[in-house]
């Protein structure tokens, strides 16, 4: 196996990044016509490359074409040729590195250990309030992003369905739901990323400026009777 290598930065950054990264490599169909294949090849590339970044792109294409649970870590490694052992030392596991790939500044496992914990019942002022510091910290701009891209890339718009689905927010739910996991995970993505859009995109005011306990107070209801509360 290769030695560790020396980090270096992703390879694009905003609206476009996640795109890109999409369109720059689709791959071939199977023989079988079972899907996209991985682009082999001969061997893996030696070190010195920039292994993180070309982990970042393979993974975009892969988890655009295959979906969070079909895309292996193997197979994004294949495409990028590398070991797949760089996926653990360069984003410590697939979700990470899904994440990183969506470009949302956020660690799935550390945000579930930060807020799964307490009173079920105030589970939805939790996940506002660890939300809006997470997006205010990085001035908003990866949430604008994100929002941006899916809105004319469906590649994009199905890894945020990933996200909502299979990587984040149903695994938060599934915690506290009496019933309904599915539909409970769209309410909340619907409320969380709606707020999102408003807050960071449109720059409504005066949502847009509104402090975090604003916002809380007035949101964190609503996401509470979609986690626990019942439905029609």
């Amino acid at each position: 196996m290769r030695g560790r290598e020396t980090a270096a930065p992703a390879a694009g950054t905003g609206a476009g990044a996640v795109a890109d990264g999409i369109d720059a490599g689709d791959g071939g169909r199977g023989e079988n016509g079972a899907g996209p294949e991985p682009a082999r090849r001969r061997g893996r590339r030696p070190g010195g490359g920039d292994t993180r970044a070309e982990l970042l792109a393979a993974a975009r294409v892969e988890f655009a074409q295959r979906g969070y649970e079909g895309a292996t870590v193997r197979m994004i490694a294949d495409r990028a040729g590398v070991d797949p052992a760089m996926v653990n030392h360069w984003f410590g596991g697939k979700e990470s590195l899904f994440t990183e790939a969506l470009q949302l500044p956020i660690n799935p496992a550390v945000v579930m250990a930060e807020i799964v914990p307490g009173d079920p019942e105030r589970l939805g002022e939790r996940m506002v309030q660890r939300f809006l510091t997470i997006w205010d910290q990085t001035g908003g701009g990866p949430m604008a992003a994100v929002l941006r891209s899916i809105a004319s890339h469906e590649d994009a718009a199905r890894m945020l369905r990933e996200f909502i689905g299979n990587v984040m927010v149903k695994r938060i739910v599934a915690t506290v739901a009496p019933d309904r996991p599915d539909l409970r995970a769209g309410l909340v993505g619907s409320q969380l990323f709606g707020m999102g859009l408003v807050r960071y995109v449109l720059k409504l005011e005066p949502l847009a400026s509104a402090d975090h306990a604003t916002v809380i107070s007035a949101v964190a209801p609503t996401l509470q009777r979609y986690l626990t509360g019942p439905l029609p």
